[in-house]
């Protein structure tokens, strides 16, 4: 194991407890909003941002270590690129369809006709059958 100079310790440094610190305060945020639709959004932001602090320390320290780059931390951050925005999307829509089946004021389906459509206009919202 390589000793890094101090540079190179206080970037990794800041850039890991910088990575863990927007992720504690994304965390925080859980709490302080009311309705799903506003925890999926920014938590999911705020966690990406963390993790990608945490992936150049991560790169910054293992190619300092071994004199070459790289780039397995990179890989990690891709792959939560890609992932979270659709692991968003379909939370979101399950969100959506739930909040219409149970008759609160969400905005309309845009594909009225598609699958997702009919399943929701085939079951009956609880409010409706709560008053009948």
């Amino acid at each position: 194991m390589i000793a890094l100079p101090l540079w190179a310790d206080v970037a990794v440094s800041l850039l890991v407890l910088a990575g863990a610190l927007i992720a504690l305060i994304g965390s925080f945020s859980l709490m302080r909003l009311r309705t799903f639709f506003e925890r999926v959004h920014a938590p999911a932001v705020i966690a990406t941002l963390g993790c990608w602090c945490v992936m150049y320390g991560t790169v910054l320290y293992f190619s300092l270590q071994s004199h070459a780059v790289a780039a397995h931390g990179m890989l990690i951050a891709v792959f939560l690129a890609v992932t979270v925005p659709v692991t968003n999307i379909f939370l979101m829509r399950t969100g959506l369809f739930r909040a219409r089946l149970a008759g609160q004021d969400v905005p309309p389906p845009l594909s009225g006709t598609g699958e997702g459509g009919k399943a929701a206009a085939a079951v009956r919202p609880a409010w409706k059958e709560e008053v009948s």
